[in-house]
Formats: structure tokens, C-alpha cells, sequence
């Protein structure tokens, strides 16, 4: 499977997961942008970095980190490893 459409399969996985959690979610496809999927519900913010089997080098880490979010975002790491139905989450 080509790697664009893998990881923009996971992104929609993502999503389906989080939209089910009552988000209300929106992909930032081709951004270049830090996050995959930002998401909503009536308490705060959740921006999610999506990646396919490998989790973040440690420069694109220290840059998910040093993001500037209000107090009540939260920012988490996918991680969609081949074969498996739910996902690594990390919090950063």
C-alpha cells in the first residue's frame, strides 16, 4: 500500500475512533502542519499527530511538544501499527 494512502487511512481511523468518543473532528490533510486531525467537544481541544507503525523522531517530538496550546487542549500520538484494530496512544 502506498504510504499517502495508508496514513490517510489512518487518519480517518482516527477520526471514526475519536468521533465515537463525541468529537467532533477535522482533518488537516496536505497541511505540513504539525497535527493529523484536530478535534472538539464541549470541554476543550484535542490535536492529534497520526503516524503508521514508527512513533516521531525525536525532532518532530520535541516540535509536538514546544506547540503552543491553550490550557485546555490536549495533544496526543497515534500510533497504527499494521494489523491491529486500536491504536498506541500517547500523551504529550
Amino acid at each position: 500500500m502506498k504510504t499517502k494512502a495508508k496514513g490517510s487511512r489512518n487518519e480517518h481511523r482516527t477520526m471514526a475512533l475519536l468521533q465515537a468518543s463525541g468529537y467532533r473532528c477535522t482533518r488537516s490533510a496536505a497541511s505540513l502542519g504539525p497535527w493529523d486531525v484536530i478535534c472538539l467537544d464541549s470541554t476543550g481541544i484535542l490535536v492529534v499527530q497520526v503516524k503508521s507503525n514508527a512513533r516521531p523522531g525525536s525532532v518532530e517530538l520535541e516540535r509536538l511538544k514546544g506547540f503552543p496550546c491553550p490550557p485546555n487542549c490536549r495533544r496526543l500520538i497515534h500510533r497504527w501499527r499494521d494489523r491491529v484494530r486500536m491504536p498506541d496512544e500517547r500523551e504529550l
